[in-house]
C-alpha cells in the first residue's frame, strides 16, 4: 500500500482542514487507514522533549488503550463517543503541527520503504505488543527526562509505520529497550531508597 503524503504532509493537511475548531471524528475519518500510526507519532512526540507530569502519564496510558487495539487486530482504532464528540481549535493545532513538523521532516530524510514486511497488516499486533510495552514504561518514566528515549522510541515505531520503513521500526524498538532499563532503574532506586526508609 502506498501512501499519497508523508508523515508531515499528513498533519499539515489536518492543521488545514476548514472549520475554526477541527472534531476528533473528522481527523479519525480523515487518517482513514494511517489512524494507528499518526496516533503513536502524535502521542509519542511530546515525550520527546522534557515534560512535567502529568503528561508522560496520559500520553503513556491512552497509547496503551491504543496498543491494545492493535494487539488484538482492530483493523481501526475505537474512541468512546465522549472522545469522538470533542473537537481541537484551529490555532492550537496549527500550533502544535507548525513545531512538530521541522523534526518529522528531518526524519523522514532517512525514510523510505524497506522491510516492509514489518509495518503490514500482519505484523500489527506484535507492534501492538511493543507500543503497549513501551506505553507502559512512559506511565512509570523518571519525571521530566526519563520519557525521553521512550517518547523517541514511540515516534520512530509510528513513523516506521507511516512510511513503510521497517528499520525505522527496528530502530525505535532498540532505543526503547534502553529506554525501559532506565526506567527500571529508576523504579528500582525508588524501591530501594523507600525500602532503606523502614
Amino acid at each position: 500500500m502506498s501512501y499519497p503524503l508523508r508523515t508531515s504532509g499528513l498533519l499539515t493537511a489536518l492543521a488545514a482542514l476548514p472549520g475554526e475548531r477541527i472534531g476528533v471524528a473528522t481527523i479519525m475519518s480523515a487518517l482513514k487507514d494511517r489512524t494507528y500510526a499518526l496516533l503513536v507519532v502524535l502521542l509519542g512526540l511530546p515525550n520527546c522533549l522534557p515534560m512535567p507530569p502529568p503528561i508522560p502519564l496520559v500520553c503513556g496510558l491512552v497509547l496503551a488503550f491504543v496498543a491494545v487495539q492493535m494487539l488484538t487486530g482492530r483493523a481501526m482504532p475505537w474512541l468512546p463517543q465522549a472522545v469522538l464528540g470533542k473537537s481541537v481549535g484551529k490555532p492550537e493545532l496549527s500550533r502544535a503541527v507548525a513545531r512538530a513538523v521541522p523534526v518529522l521532516t528531518r526524519l523522514e530524510r532517512f525514510s523510505r520503504p524497506r522491510l516492509t514486511a514489518l509495518g503490514s497488516a500482519f505484523a500489527t499486533p506484535v507492534l501492538g505488543l511493543i507500543i503497549l510495552v513501551l506505553a507502559l514504561g512512559l506511565v512509570v518514566a523518571a519525571p521530566f527526562i526519563g520519557q525521553i528515549p521512550l517518547g523517541l522510541a514511540v515516534c520512530l515505531v509510528g513513523l516506521g509505520l507511516v512510511e513503510r520503513d521497517g528499520l525505522f521500526i527496528i530502530a525505535g524498538a532498540v532505543i526503547g529497550a534502553g529506554g525501559l532499563i532506565l526506567s527500571a532503574g529508576f523504579a528500582y532506586a525508588i524501591v530501594s531508597g523507600l525500602s532503606g526508609l523502614f
